[in-house]
C-alpha cells in the first residue's frame, strides 16, 4: 500500500522545484510537459540529497520546499479555487489570510513526509494543451514497482506555466478540500473555517 501522503508530497514538491530551478526566460519556453521534463533530475537530486536527509535537517530540507513553493506555485489560484463560490465576497485581507492558511495546512500535512523519499521515480509522459490551459501526465514508480498516476492543472501566466491543482488516481487535492471546507461552512460559517485553521497552525 503506497502512502498517499508522501506522494502527494512528492507531487508537490515536483510542481515547485521544477518551475523554480532555471530563471532565465529560455527555461518556460515550449510545451509544459518539456518544462517539467526537463528538471525531472534535479528534482530528484534535491529529493535524495543525503546532506539534508541527516537527522535532525528534516525542517532544513522543508524549510527549503517551501521557499521554492511561495515564489513560483500559484497559491493564491489553489486557493481561491478551493475555497470556490466562498471565495466572492471575501475582502483582500480576508483572501490572504486564508492563503497563508491554506499554505501552512499544505506543508503540515504534507511536506512532513518528504523526509521519507525512498527512491521514487518520475515519469513525464505526456501533456494536452487548450488555449492557456494545460494538464501534464506524470508517472510516480515506487521502490515497490507500483505506478501513481499524478496529473498537473496548469495555467499559462506570460511566458511560462504554473500549477493551480494536482490529480492523483483521478482524485484532485482541489477538489478534495475545497468538499471539506464547503462542509464546515455551510454547517458553521466562513470565521470558524478560518479559526478551525489557525487552531491547526497552532
Amino acid at each position: 500500500m503506497w502512502n498517499t501522503a508522501l506522494v502527494l508530497a512528492l507531487a508537490l514538491a515536483l510542481a515547485w522545484t521544477t518551475m523554480t530551478v532555471s530563471a532565465v526566460a529560455d527555461a518556460w519556453a515550449g510545451p509544459p510537459a518539456d518544462q517539467i521534463r526537463l528538471q525531472i533530475d534535479h528534482v530528484v537530486r534535491i529529493l535524495a540529497d543525503p546532506a539534508l536527509k541527516t537527522a535532525g535537517r528534516e525542517r532544513e530540507r522543508q524549510a527549503a520546499v517551501r521557499k521554492i513553493a511561495e515564489e513560483i506555485f500559484d497559491v493564491g489560484e489553489m486557493t481561491r479555487r478551493t475555497l470556490g463560490q466562498h471565495w466572492q465576497g471575501r475582502t483582500e485581507t480576508e483572501r490572504a489570510e486564508m492563503i497563508a492558511l491554506f499554505s501552512d495546512l499544505l506543508e503540515r500535512v504534507y511536506f512532513t513526509k518528504i523526509a521519507n523519499y525512498d527512491g521514487e521515480k518520475i515519469s513525464v509522459l505526456k501533456d494536452s494543451v487548450e488555449g492557456d490551459q494545460a494538464t501534464v501526465r506524470t508517472r510516480i514508480v515506487t521502490p515497490q514497482g507500483t505506478e501513481i498516476p499524478v496529473d498537473y492543472r496548469m495555467l499559462r501566466r506570460g511566458d511560462r506555466w504554473v500549477a493551480y491543482d494536482i490529480v492523483i488516481e483521478g482524485v484532485s487535492l482541489v477538489a478534495n478540500y475545497r468538499a471539506q471546507f464547503n462542509k464546515v461552512i455551510q454547517t458553521s460559517s466562513y470565521r470558524a473555517l478560518v479559526d478551525k485553521l489557525k487552531a491547526k497552525t497552532s
